[in-house]
């Protein structure tokens, strides 16, 4: 199959050719219509091979795409017929609705555009959007109804979990009355653990956010029971956007917090999950003063008293009614079986009211359907209960419960892996997976991607069961009663020792490092050294994680009774050098140096020959470290970031079994050596010249497995951390690498599944990036591209003629981001030769871009006519800096000096989200129309002191309704205050939305 298709892909191709040329000469003749007839036939038959249900599945998406239209016009009815305000679920959900249906004319017509070569991506599009749209339509039931009965915030919402009941409600309004009353100062909110204070807290921060009354200064800080006094001081400095610049010394912290919180006119200070009593002038948190709060959640009434809250509020276990009905949200199912029900029900009576357990237990029985199972599930929860007499523990027997009912034992001890990091850390899923596989946990796959893919399934399991909850996008974090769970159950089976985030400043006594320990985990401590001579006896410990600690140097006997060890993670820490006892841990497997500034050397590894990981990523090792090639069996080798010089010829090629190979890239790889490593599936580093590069690209689009890269073409100024944990697929050309004048057009191969592509300095000798693409093999589909220092651009698209431009095939349909820096020759976006009218763009272009970043180019003067704002429908951020000539965003005139706005004009940007303007001298105006931006939601303004008016504001009688943020440089109040406005009421609305900041580079 795949050699018919590679038949027919190079047959039409020829035809196509043919075609084309004699077009161009003019000789339409009969074999012309010959030659059409046969690509024509060619195509058809390739297109039914490669996606024989494609026809089906786009008639099939057409229709749920018309069913969507009909929902979205039936919901638009009900929010204009009723005049409340809107859910924010709501809103998303028209937005995502909206997007899906501009996608899908744009998919139309580039289907009807397509040959066969293409088809097949058309086809993945299709199944995507298919999934989507049926997402959406099951969305738009909207449980709960359209409309808020608490107004939500509109601004930096933490990830509230969905709440329900009575209890809840009150006790909210609780909480609402004394923060909006003036002579309460103090709150303090109180409960058992898993009953729900922090998801209260969660709401009313959320409101509060929204709050003309406290203009946006609310602070979230977890405290956890491992905490101290310089931790909270900089957790809350972080929060408040504070550099200190009094150094460490507590004293002086609180000082500085103290004149920062004495600025503000009013404040909100929430500290969740107190366990004692906290001396709060000692951390810097002003006396109680009018307009000035503080909130705190704690599992004891007693500490609320003693830390002088004015009003205490006790958080209830839920009533029977409502913890049935949150059983049954979260197992979703709203109908039961009588018998099942009646099971459900005693269940539900023994997780005592507690949220926490009840969501545990809902997401540990989601998918049990035969009666036989729910009894002996019944059973089970029932003798796990038993015993326990006091309601502050019962929650922990329906967690280990849950826990229990996994069965599948690499699922448990992944869940128990997640343990071994501190309290409320924000874990990276990346990283966990990685920790997986290293750790051995996960069956063996046969590939790195088969083995990443079983990750994200295992921790979608575990969120599934409740026993992980998503932090933000990326992580995972575990609340902490299944932390104390999971530790509880380490105690007495697998023998952990976890003391983590507790600023320990020495290792503990070696008489805790008992015998029978399987893994310890100390990272982020304030370990500064180990004791000489301290030698533990843990003939069994496989896992010591030692990161995150101050550690400068480790004793050589230190490891002599480890001989076990598998994973050994020194990762960011202050060592420089490595004791000589590692070179004889020969059962270790995973040896994790990453961000070890210090570290100059690493003592010889060839007695290591079990090790599969090795990463020494952004060290100052200048050598590969001795025995390095006896690791015949390393799967991964990250060097990014060393001061390697070099790479020793044949090195690699002895590393037969590398998967994961990440190199400096200020060096050439010996490209031999690479293309020898037949299971390699990532790849981060440097090529020497166009040869290498296709080599390279050739022998990766020849794996059967999928793979990830970042290869540079003659690399010397990079810089390192922009590849610091890099998941794009990206190619860059740089320092004068497209110099050579004999590449032409398509000599220089780039990956089919390339998603970003960068220039920077590569002496592209083009008038438009788009003639640069030329010389680019497969460049139709990349997602991302950066442009850097490129002397001789003047522009993005240069057109003559649409004919030309369509005969080029550059149509930029696929990319999503651009960002331009530092172009001296830049003019505009779009240019045409001639004067006259301009010339209309092929349909599509740009239609899929949605970050647009213009930095430096300094003889800009406006950003885009109006007559070609419908080009970019679905641009959401824009960023416009340092363009020293630039006058106008939106021009109001054509490239030949005619009119073609006035002030009536409406120009809409129906989904721009963020606006920013910085170090605009000569910018006169951001459109003079009527701008319509309702999606707006940040816009930052700083050194643009000519401009007169902020269009997208200017005009309403109202902010728009997703406006969350306006930042202006603090030196700049007057330049705001001077601004003129269309409604008189304007400065005065969008006041709790100002904020002026001090005068460096901010980012959303």
């Amino acid at each position: 199959m795949i050699e018919e298709l590679s038949d027919l892909q190079l047959q039409a191709s020829d035809n196509w050719c043919d075609f084309y040329n004699k077009l161009q000469a003019g000789k339409s003749n009969g074999k012309l219509l010959e030659i059409v007839t046969n690509a024509a036939e060619i195509v058809t038959k390739a297109a039914t091979l490669l996606c024989p249900d494609f026809e089906e599945n786009t008639q099939t998406l057409q229709r749920k795409i018309e069913l969507l239209k009909s929902r979205k016009v039936d919901v638009q009815a009900d929010l204009q017929n009723a005049g409340k305000k809107r859910k924010r679920a709501v809103e998303d959900w028209l937005i995502n609705v909206e997007n899906n249906i501009t996608e899908f004319e744009t998919l139309e017509q580039e289907i009807q555009c397509s040959r066969f070569y293409s088809r097949q991506k058309l086809a993945e599009r299709v199944e995507r959007m298919t999934k989507e749209v049926m997402e959406l339509d099951e969305q738009s039931d909207f449980p709960g109804g359209l409309f808020l009965e608490v107004d939500e915030s509109i601004g930096q919402l933490m990830l509230t979990p969905s709440h329900n009941g009575q209890a809840f409600l009150q006790n909210f309004d609780d909480i609402w009355a004394s923060l909006m009353d003036d002579n309460i100062l103090s709150i303090g909110i109180y409960g058992m653990g898993g009953v729900g204070k922090t998801t209260l807290a969660m709401h009313a921060h959320d409101n509060l956010l929204n709050e003309p009354k406290f203009l946006g200064h609310v602070y979230w800080i977890t405290v956890s029971q491992e905490f101290s006094i310089h931790k909270l001081q900089s957790d809350i400095a972080q929060a408040l956007k504070l550099d200190f610049s009094c150094g460490s010394e507590e004293k002086k912290m609180a000082a500085q917090l103290f004149q920062t919180f004495q600025k503000m006119e009013s404040f909100v200070l929430i500290l969740d999950d107190v366990w004692k009593q906290i001396d709060a002038e000692k951390i810097g948190i002003p006396p109680r003063r009018d307009g000035c709060k503080l909130v705190i959640t704690s599992r004891s009434k007693e500490v609320c008293y003693r830390m002088g809250c004015q009003k205490i509020i006790k958080v209830n276990t839920l009533s029977k009614q409502e913890a049935w009905e949150l059983f049954l949200k979260k197992f979703g199912r709203d109908e039961l079986h009588p018998e099942v029900e009646e099971i459900c029900k005693k269940m539900v009576k023994r997780c005592g009211g507690l949220p926490l357990a009840l969501v545990t237990l809902a997401g540990s029985m989601r998918g049990v359907t035969d009666i036989h199972e729910w009894r002996d599930a019944s059973e089970e929860l029932k003798q796990s209960c038993m015993g326990r007499a006091d309601m502050e523990n019962e929650v922990l027997p329906i967690l280990l419960y849950s826990y229990d009912r996994m069965r599948d034992p690499k699922l448990q001890h992944c869940f128990l892996y997640c343990s071994l990091y501190p309290e409320d850390y924000p874990i990276g899923r990346e990283e966990l997976i990685k920790n997986f596989i290293s750790e051995e946990l996960m069956d063996r796959r046969l590939s790195w991607r088969a083995e990443n893919d079983q990750g994200h399934a295992i921790l979608n399991q575990l969120e599934r069961a409740c026993l992980l909850e998503r932090d933000w996008d990326g992580y995972v974090k575990m609340h902490d009663l299944i932390r104390d769970m999971a530790l509880g159950i380490t105690k007495h089976n697998h023998r952990y020792m976890v003391k983590t985030g507790r600023h320990l400043r020495e290792i503990p006594d070696v008489q805790e490092w008992t015998e029978d320990l399987d893994k310890i985990s100390l990272m982020k401590n304030s370990i500064k050294e180990i004791s000489i001579g301290m030698s533990p006896n843990c003939p069994r410990l496989s896992t010591l994680i030692l990161s995150q600690n101050p550690l400068k140097s480790i004793p050589d006997c230190f490891f002599t009774q480890m001989r076990g060890l598998r994973t050994l993670n020194l990762s960011e820490t202050s060592i420089q050098y490595l004791p000589h006892s590692i070179s004889d841990l020969e059962n270790l497997k995973t040896l994790l140096l990453k961000h070890c500034y210090s570290l100059k050397s690493v003592p010889t590894l060839e007695k290591l020959r079990l090790l599969t990981r090795l990463d020494l990523a952004y060290t100052k090792i200048e050598e590969l470290p001795d025995g390095v090639e006896s690791l015949t069996n390393l799967k991964v080798l990250d060097l990014v970031g060393t001061s390697l010089s070099m790479i020793p010829t044949g090195i690699l090629h002895s590393l037969s079994l590398l998967q994961k190979l990440r190199l400096p890239i200020d060096i050439g790889v010996p490209i031999e050596d690479v293309l020898a490593l037949k299971q390699l599936e990532d790849f981060c580093g440097s090529v020497n010249s166009v040869s290498d590069l296709n080599r390279l690209i050739t022998f990766l689009q020849s794996m059967t497995q999928p793979s990830f890269y970042s290869i540079f073409l003659i690399s010397k100024f990079v810089e390192q951390s922009y590849l610091a944990e890099s998941r794009s697929k990206l190619v860059c050309f740089e320092h004068q690498s497209l110099m050579d004048s004999s590449l032409g057009e398509g000599k220089i191969l780039l990956p089919r599944d390339i998603e970003e592509l960068i220039f920077s300095g590569s002496g592209l000798r083009m008038v438009s990036l788009a003639d640069g693409f030329l010389m680019l093999n497969n460049a139709r589909y990349i997602k991302k591209c950066n442009v850097y220092r490129e002397g001789e651009i003047e522009c993005i698209i240069r057109l003559p003629s649409t004919e030309e431009q369509q005969s080029r095939g550059v149509s930029f349909q696929s990319l999503e981001g651009l960002s331009l820096f530092e172009l001296p020759n830049f003019i505009d976006l779009f240019m045409w030769e001639g004067k006259g009218a301009v010339a209309p763009l092929l349909p599509g272009i740009f239609t899929q871009l949605t970050d647009l970043l213009i930095y430096r180019c300094n003889k800009m003067k406006k950003f885009i006519p109006w007559s070609l704002l419908q080009t970019l429908p679905n641009l959401q951020k824009l960023e416009v800096i340092s363009c020293k000539e630039i006058e106008e965003i939106i021009g109001d005139e054509d490239d030949d000096g005619s009119p073609i706005i006035n002030s009536s004009a409406e120009v809409t940007m129906p989904r721009l989200k963020v606006l920013k303007l910085e170090d605009l001298p000569k910018l006169k105006s951001i459109c003079k129309g009527m701008m319509i931006c309702d999606s707006i939601e940040n816009i930052i303004m700083t050194r643009c002191t000519n401009l007169k008016k902020v269009a997208p504001l200017d005009g309403q009688p109202s902010p728009p309704p997703s406006l969350k943020e306006i930042r202006a440089d603090a030196k700049e109040k007057e330049w705001w205050e001077s601004l003129e406005w269309e409604h008189p009421n304007a400065i005065n609305f969008l006041q709790p939305f100002v904020k002026f900041v001090p005068s460096w580079p901010y980012s959303f």
